[in-house]
């Protein structure tokens, strides 16, 4: 019977580690020798004074500050080969740790606030069927994004998030046949939308891209102007390839001439110096407004024409265009920021300049 439940093949359900009582990682332990099979794990906090052992290379502040922990072996989690899913988010983890990336039926893979885990994107080649990457808020991850071309067959959904030291021209992923879904916003990748061609990304439904990219979520723009014509560009795109960049912004550079800091107390600047698309009905249009989670709007550069009147879709425009419309207030009439002294009149500050 022992024998049995070692060859069984535990289905899906998730496994959890986060703490060590008896429940938690001494479980591991055991489950390791009686369901090596298991398919589906999360390694997470273990409570305070636990950690695992070191790996190699460890942060030597963050090992000194935790020299009298009580140490557990995460290398037990080798011995499940079985492996489809390993979660590792907020673990204990100091250093480099092989073991972690050498499971050869592991689909998904999801890395998150790892800060003192050290690794490079070339050690996924131990994982050859990886369909799903999920990697956010690793301070240590390095590595090129061509380093996932050894799962360019196989590899569905990326999101690389909030891991700076990760680089790499993003259009090295252009030919991933499987490739439905890209995420790498708050990383250090490079490139230009301009060079995705028809074929390029043939499976791909959404797309975000970090600011160092021409066309990236959040790109920073020198002047005003400069925005309008990478607006123009995008808006191109995006009718080619509907799905994608859907939620893009950008905004003006602190460097750019335009550029002025209303309000130096303020956390944002509460100038409009943010700019998006706009939707009504099937009618594409772009707008600057403030950073606020309720922003404040100037008025819409319309790209489409107003569609006809007896078209199915205009019932739907008028209704959005009068909430989007309603949305407009003190900057009513401007279709770019204003400047900075049209600032201060329209705030009634120009007294105290």
């Amino acid at each position: 019977m022992r024998d049995a439940a070692k060859k069984t093949i535990v289905p899906m359900s998730q496994f959890l580690v986060n703490s060590v009582d008896e429940y938690n990682y001494n479980a591991m332990d055991v489950m390791t020798i009686a369901l090596p099979n298991l398919q589906q794990i999360e390694i997470g906090y273990l409570g305070s004074g636990h950690k695992y052992i070191d790996g190699y290379d460890p942060d030597e502040r963050m090992a000194a500050e935790t020299i009298n922990f009580f140490s557990h072996d995460i290398e037990i989690i080798s011995n499940f080969k079985m492996l489809r899913s390993l979660v590792v988010h907020f673990a204990p983890l100091n250093g480099r740790y092989p073991c972690l990336f050498n499971f050869p039926l592991l689909n998904k893979l999801c890395i998150t606030t790892n800060w003192k885990l050290k690794w490079d994107l070339e050690v996924l080649a131990g994982l050859p069927v990886l369909k799903e990457l999920y990697l956010n808020d690793n301070k240590q991850l390095t590595g090129n994004i061509n380093s996932l071309r050894v799962l360019r067959d196989t590899l569905a959904k990326v999101e690389i998030i909030d891991c700076m030291k990760v680089e790499g021209n993003f259009m090295d992923l252009a030919d991933f046949p499987q490739l439905i879904e890209l995420n790498l916003c708050h990383t250090a990748v490079t490139g230009d939308v301009r060079e995705i061609c028809a074929h390029d990304f043939p499976a791909l439904k959404s797309l975000s891209l970090p600011k160092g990219v021409y066309g990236g979520d959040g790109q920073e723009f020198q002047s005003v102007s400069d925005a309008h014509d990478t607006i123009s560009f995008l808006y191109s795109f995006r009718k080619q390839r509907p799905p994608l960049l859907k939620d893009w912004s950008g905004k003006l550079s602190v460097d750019s001439p335009d550029w002025y800091d209303a309000d130096r107390r303020a956390v944002y600047n509460p100038a409009p110096m943010y700019v998006v698309f706009v939707e009504a009905g099937s009618r594409v249009g772009y707008r600057w407004e403030t950073a606020h989670d309720v922003p404040m709007a100037c008025e819409v550069n319309w790209l489409d024409p107003e569609p006809d009147r007896d078209s199915s879709d205009y019932e739907k425009y008028i209704e959005e265009l009068q909430e989007i419309n309603g949305q407009v207030d003190i900057y009513r009439g401007y279709h770019q920021p204003p400047t900075q002294v049209e600032y201060w009149t329209i705030h009634g500050m120009i007294e105290d300049y």
